[in-house]
C-alpha cells in the first residue's frame, strides 16, 4: 500500500506543471507571512483562516488536476447552473460585510462568509472556454451571430453583479471576456465597434449608471483637496505613505510602524501590498511583481503548449483572471485607479479568493497533465502493477 502511495506521488509530480505549483506556493506563503505581520496586534484571527483556505485550496487544485479537463468541461451545464444559482442567491439572502459597499456574500455556518462570484470567476472560465472551443470547431467564431452569443454569455455574469453592488468584479469579467475572445481569434473589428460603443456611451455611464460613491471614488485620483483625501482618497493616500515610508529595503518583517498601528483600512485584504511596501521595501515589492510575471508567463505558456482549443482558452481565461486582478489591485493600492475592491491573488486574506484561486490552478494543471494525444493520467505499462490507472 505504502508502495503503492509512493509510486503515486512519484508519477504525480513527474507529470505536473512543478514550476508552477513552487510559484503559487511561495506567493501563499509569503502572503501568510504579510497577514500575520498585520494582524500582531489586530484581534481578528486572518491568518488561520488564510492557511486554512489554502490548504483546502492545494487539495482541491490536487483533486481537479487528476481529471481530464475535456470531462470536467463536458459538464458544463451544471458548473455554469452552479455559479448562475449561487450568483441569483446572493439576491435573497446576500450579505454585506465590513469595509464592503455590496452585498455579495452569503453567510455560512460557524460564522464563517462565501462570496460567490469567486467561484462563479472560475465556473465562467471553463464555461467560457467551451463556448469558445464549441464555435472554434464549428467554424462560427468570426461570424456575427456566434461574436453575439458570446457577447450574451458574458453580459450575464456581469449585468447580474453589477446589480448586487460589486462592480470590481463585474470588471474582472468584463475584461476577461475581452482577453479570451481576443485570444482564441475574434476579429478586430468587434473589438473597435465595441471600443466606439463604449466612447459613446461613457456620458450615461457618468450620469445614469454610477452612484455617488463610484463618482467620489474616481474624482479623488484626480484632486488635491485635503477633504478628499480624508474622505474617499484616505486609504490610497495612507497606502502610499506606507509604501513609500519602507524605502528600498524596508522596515523589516513584522517590524513596520505604521503596520502595527493599521494605519491603512482593511490592509489585510485589498491592500495587503502596502504592508509589503512597508516592511520589505523596494525590494520586496519588486520581488512580488516578478513572482507575479513569471505565475502568469507560466500560464502563457501552458497555453502555448495546449493542443487543443479548449486547453488554451482555460489557461487564457485563468491568466486573465490573475493579470486582471494583479493590474487592478496594484492600480489601486498606487492610486491610478479607483478602489473597486480587487484582491492580490494568493497574497489579500480571503478564504474564498484564496481556495477559487487554486481552483484555476487545478483548471491549469489539469490542461498540462492531459494533453490530447495523452488523454488520461496513467502510470506506464511497464512500471505500473497491474497496469492500474488513476484518473
Amino acid at each position: 500500500m505504502a508502495e503503492d502511495i509512493f509510486f503515486f506521488i512519484k508519477e504525480y509530480f513527474r507529470k505536473t506543471d512543478k514550476l508552477l505549483w513552487i510559484l503559487v506556493l511561495i506567493a501563499s506563503m509569503t502572503g501568510c507571512f504579510l497577514i500575520a505581520s498585520q494582524q500582531r496586534f489586530d484581534t481578528v484571527d486572518f491568518l488561520k483562516t488564510q492557511i486554512i483556505a489554502v490548504i483546502i485550496g492545494v487539495v482541491c487544485a490536487f483533486a481537479v488536476s487528476l481529471i481530464d479537463y475535456e470531462t470536467i468541461a463536458k459538464f458544463w451545464y451544471v458548473i455554469g447552473g452552479i455559479g448562475l444559482l449561487l450568483t441569483i442567491l446572493v439576491f435573497f439572502i446576500g450579505i454585506q460585510i465590513n469595509g464592503t459597499d455590496d452585498t455579495g456574500w452569503i453567510r455560512l455556518p460557524w460564522g464563517m462568509t462565501f462570496q460567490p462570484s469567486e467561484l462563479t470567476k472560475i465556473c465562467f472560465i471553463l464555461t467560457f472556454s467551451k463556448h469558445l472551443a464549441y464555435l472554434s470547431e464549428k467554424d462560427n467564431l468570426h461570424s456575427f451571430w456566434g461574436v453575439l452569443t458570446l457577447l450574451v454569455h458574458a453580459a450575464v455574469p456581469i449585468v447580474m453583479i453589477h446589480l448586487q453592488g460589486d462592480d470590481g468584479a463585474a470588471l474582472v469579467f468584463a475584461l476577461m471576456f475581452i482577453v479570451m475572445t481576443f485570444a482564441a481569434g475574434v476579429q478586430i473589428r468587434y473589438f473597435i465597434i465595441a471600443l466606439a460603443g463604449i466612447a459613446v456611451s461613457l456620458p450615461f455611464v457618468w450620469t445614469s449608471v454610477l452612484n455617488s460613491e463610484q463618482k467620489n471614488r474616481l474624482t479623488a485620483l484626480f484632486t488635491s483637496d485635503e477633504s478628499m483625501f480624508r474622505t474617499y482618497g484616505w486609504q490610497q493616500y495612507q497606502g502610499k505613505i506606507s509604501i513609500a515610508s519602507g524605502g528600498i529595503f524596508g522596515k523589516g518583517l513584522f517590524n513596520g510602524p505604521r503596520v502595527a498601528r493599521d494605519i491603512v483600512p482593511y490592509q489585510e485584504n485589498d491592500f495587503i501590498f502596502t504592508v509589503a511596501g512597508e516592511e520589505l521595501g523596494f525590494i520586496g515589492c519588486c520581488a512580488i511583481l516578478i513572482l507575479f510575471f513569471m505565475i502568469l508567463f507560466r500560464l502563457l505558456k501552458n497555453s502555448a503548449l495546449s493542443e487543443d482549443a479548449l486547453g488554451k482558452n482555460i489557461c487564457t481565461g485563468f491568466f486573465a483572471l490573475i493579470g486582471v486582478h494583479v493590474l487592478t489591485n496594484l492600480g489601486m493600492v498606487l492610486g491610478i485607479l479607483p478602489v473597486v475592491g480587487i484582491t492580490l491573488p494568493f497574497f489579500s486574506s480571503g478564504g474564498t479568493s484564496a481556495v477559487c484561486s487554486y481552483l484555476g490552478v487545478g483548471l491549469v494543471q489539469s490542461v498540462y497533465m492531459h494533453p490530447k494525444t495523452h488523454r488520461s493520467f496513467r502510470l506506464k505499462p511497464e512500471n505500473a502493477k497491474n497496469n492500474r490507472i488513476f484518473v
